[in-house]
């Protein structure tokens, strides 16, 4: 009996270890390196999402490809860093071009192995219909086709040009959104039906939840109004936090948490040009627009029960364009055969391993100006001027005015110095040319415009006509 008792046991084990995980990314916009509970948030607080770290791991030097919206994104889903497919800045409501059809993405990728996807949020990578999430991958969509402020009652004054942000359901216009104050719910909801339908199909899944909070405008539902100590701000993370839960809840009711993936993170550091509307970027420097570190470094933590240790916290650098390989293999596909950026980081994630797993990683900003990189624990910022988002910040959803600063080839230490104040470039000249011959060599495969070198290996965007945009107007 004892025997029989055994083989069940390595039977059910095999057959668990064989099970392909569930993967659920949560995105939000604009959130800041500081904005997190476990990354020293103040003001309000996120026990959800340090929950994740809690049972999982934390990353501090985690980055994103560029940091604006639509860049992020296309990195995040193909593996790429975005200029490589031609896509840069923040694609506004009259652009003709999205990411092309013929990339592959993490979506694609998932259901070539049987699994069912969702995308709920905010798209921002083409809104025409052959760009929309279920031309790309993805079964089920219900969000925004682009940033929450572009409407006419959004900040800038070309935007009052623009329709009511139209709310799209797989590849129709369902709504005119006139109010935002429910859509932390409503994407928070579908989320949660998709995890209890896919799970009753006994289907693996993958999930994007792409958050369009605390992007400006903030808006946030009558049940978190007023709950943090901040204002306006926290009181959106706290609906963050809580649409979160809800996404933890519904893993745990369906019994799939031990053996689901979770990754919460951001697109982009804080719009800090709107002050308190504005998240933070605790000891970092920079914001949403720069290359610094409080641009491009953004809060990440990850959960996998089954295979991640708890409490763990990772220091090595890591980027989004890394999770598409990390994910194709966990899940046993293949990856896309035209080439891509990032390299499978399971072994540092999962604690196996410390050393990078890429020599260095590159920020390109602006059309295709490569601003600065990051080689273990150094960072070099090329010649080229930035805009300074704390210069004179807005109050209460109202913009301030951004300076300007520029900078030489200067090189910092981000592990005694995350603030980048102190240039040691005349210290470390034997550090500053290995970097810089890597930058070269990535100028000659990508482009660099800030020294007119035009790439080689750069692919071109999915190009549609505006004419469906003309039809969405007031």
């Amino acid at each position: 009996m004892n025997r029989l008792i055994l083989l069940w046991m390595c039977l059910f084990c095999l057959s668990q270890a064989a099970e392909k995980p569930n993967i659920v990314v949560i995105f939000c916009d604009d959130m800041g390196y500081g904005d997190v509970g476990c990354f020293g948030a103040k003001g309000w607080k996120t026990p959800h999402i340090d929950s994740i770290a809690q049972k999982g791991v934390k990353f501090t030097d985690f980055y994103v490809a560029q940091p604006v919206c639509s860049a992020s994104r296309c990195a995040l889903l193909t593996g790429c860093y975005p200029n490589r497919l031609g896509i840069s800045g923040a694609l506004f409501p009259a652009s003709n071009v999205g990411l092309h059809p013929d990339e592959t993405t993490l979506a694609e990728i998932c259901k070539s192995v049987g699994y069912d996807t969702a995308m709920y949020g905010k798209w921002h990578l083409g809104y025409q219909e052959k760009f929309l999430p279920v031309n790309q991958g993805f079964d089920d969509y219900l969000g925004y086709p682009y940033s929450n402020d572009m409407w006419p009652s959004g900040p800038v004054r070309f935007m009052k040009q623009y329709p009511h942000l139209p709310l799209i359901e797989d590849d129709e216009i369902v709504a005119q959104v006139r109010d935002q104050t429910y859509m932390t719910t409503w994407i928070t909801e579908r989320a949660v039906r998709f995890i209890g339908e896919s799970t009753t199909k006994k289907a693996p899944f993958f999930l994007y939840l792409a958050h369009p909070q605390p992007h400006v405008p903030l808006y946030v539902s009558p049940k978190h109004q007023g709950s943090s100590e901040q204002g306006m701000y926290g009181d959106v993370m706290h609906e963050i936090d809580w649409s979160t839960g809800e996404v933890l809840a519904a893993l745990d009711k369906a019994g799939v948490t031990e053996n689901t993936l979770v990754v919460f993170t951001s697109d982009n550091g804080p719009w800090m040009v709107y002050g308190n509307h504005a998240g933070g970027v605790g000891p970092l420097r920079g914001a949403k627009g720069t290359c610094w570190d409080g641009g491009v470094r953004v809060p990440c933590v990850m959960q996998w029960p089954a295979k991640l240790k708890a409490g763990s916290i990772v220091k090595t650098p890591l980027m989004t364009i890394d999770l598409l390989p990390t994910i194709t293999r966990l899940i046993g596909a293949n990856l896309p055969e035209r080439k891509i950026d990032g390299k499978d980081a399971w072994k540092v994630i999962s604690g196996e391993q410390s050393e990078p797993i890429q020599e260095a990683y590159f920020f390109w900003y602006k059309r295709n100006d490569l601003e600065a990189m990051r080689m273990g624990q150094w960072k070099l910022q090329f010649p080229h001027q930035y805009r300074i988002a704390s210069f004179a910040p807005g109050k209460d959803g109202q913009s301030g005015k951004h300076g300007s600063g520029k900078t030489g080839l200067e090189l910092y230490d981000l592990e005694a110095d995350p603030g980048e104040s102190k240039d040691v470039a005349a210290d470390h000249p034997e550090i500053v040319a290995k970097m810089n011959a890597l930058a070269n060599q990535k100028r000659i495969e990508l482009g660099d415009q800030l020294t007119k070198v035009k790439g080689t290996e750069n692919r071109k965007p999915g190009n549609a006509p505006v004419a469906d945009w003309a039809k969405m107007k007031r």
